[in-house]
């Protein structure tokens, strides 16, 4: 009961960050969210969130110690990754964040936004991006690629970690079908990011202001894929003999073969040769 009201929490939690950063990022606009929107939200984050935290469950029972190790290196790196793109870009810090603050209260302000934004991705997608240029401390624009790169990296650690349950699982789960929990969690999570790009692609309240959509993006790589395999099986075709160059070595022959008198009988070249001498 205690599991199922934490897990509700933490949904209703992650919805409303989602409502809020959509009115944030889009604050010009009057943004109206329909049913069929928050119910692929609820979804998509009830999944999402399920099952990462039944992956990092189930790992901590194999491996106790390591699972500190996991959430500490999530836990850092999304904390560093704010700070990293401030230096490539060689920014300087926000102003104005809050006038009574100096320089060194607006850096520590900082660093609690961007832990509470690391603290987010450790288990879920955080609606907003960061960005400790702006006056708003997060990034206006959609950004895809983060969004991919993201549950990319997600799902693969995810597999990487219910994998090494499996292989290290106690005897405490020899009555439960370890095989089909795990085909469970992965299809799982794969359903959440369906919702998730379902949300994006049709629920999305500003989705007419994208400059790309799922689809452009999907139909993009398709596209992209299929230009390599056509290359590639021009590249594997094996050569024309009506276009590729054919060099044929033979034995060298005496200079008198290359007469053009030779090619012809005996008979016919003496004639030949009559002629030729009566002229």
């Amino acid at each position: 009961a205690l599991m199922i009201i934490t897990l509700i929490s933490i949904t209703y939690g992650a919805l409303v960050c989602s409502v809020l950063a959509i009115q944030v990022i889009y604050d010009n606009y009057k943004v109206q969210l329909r049913p069929g929107a928050y119910l692929c939200m609820v979804v998509w984050r009830a999944l999402e969130i399920t099952t990462r935290v039944t992956t990092l469950v189930l790992f901590s029972t194999a491996l106790t110690h390591w699972v500190i190790l996991v959430g500490m290196a999530n836990l850092l790196f999304f904390f560093f990754l704010p700070w990293v793109e401030f230096w490539a870009r060689k920014g300087s810090l926000a102003e104005g964040v809050e006038k009574n603050f100096s320089k060194l209260g607006t850096t520590v302000v900082l660093c609690m936004f961007t832990l509470l934004y690391a603290c987010i991705n450790v288990f879920c997608w955080s609606a907003v991006k960061p960005d400790l240029t702006h006056q708003e401390l997060i990034e206006r624009k959609q950004s895809w690629s983060s969004l991919v790169m993201y549950y990319s990296g997600r799902f693969v650690e995810n597999f990487v970690l219910i994998t090494l349950w499996y292989y290290f699982k106690s005897d405490f789960y020899e009555y439960v079908c370890a095989p089909l929990l795990v085909v469970q969690l992965l299809i799982c999570y794969s359903l959440a990011v369906l919702f998730m790009l379902l949300f994006y692609q049709f629920c999305h309240p500003c989705r007419r202001l994208f400059k790309y959509n799922v689809h452009d993006c999907l139909r993009c790589v398709c596209c992209r894929r299929a230009g390599r395999r056509a290359r590639s099986r021009r590249g594997n075709m094996p050569p024309s003999y009506s276009t590729a160059a054919t060099m044929v070595l033979v034995p060298e022959e005496p200079l008198v073969l290359l007469d053009p008198h030779n090619s012809l009988p005996p008979d016919v070249a003496r004639q030949l040769g009559a002629q030729e001498s009566s002229a």
